[in-house]
């Protein structure tokens, strides 16, 4: 899990980010805290790592499979583990 935006540091402006990319991206690197762009002191977008960006991917792609399985279990869409194995030709 990352750590909690502070928004004290996490929140650049735009034009910050147009001037000096490279300082966020290695504030990314530092904190693996996503970072809050704004544009006339309203957010406009997150920049985070892309390893950050990978990693809350693939948590969510679990979670979502977990939630699914547990529909189709409470919709009684279940098959034991001998069907499984002969639908997949598994031994």
């Amino acid at each position: 899990m990352s750590p909690t935006t502070k928004f004290s540091e996490d929140v650049v402006p735009l034009s910050d980010m147009k001037v000096n990319p490279g300082r966020v991206v290695s504030q990314l690197d530092k904190t693996r805290r996503p970072v809050l762009l704004t544009r006339r002191g309203r957010g406009v977008a997150v920049v985070q790592s892309l390893d950050e960006y990978e990693t809350r991917t693939e948590e969510l792609e679990f979670l979502r499979a977990v939630v699914q399985g547990l529909m189709d279990l409470e919709e009684g869409r279940e098959m034991s583990l001998a069907e499984v194995k002969k639908r997949f030709g598994l031994r």
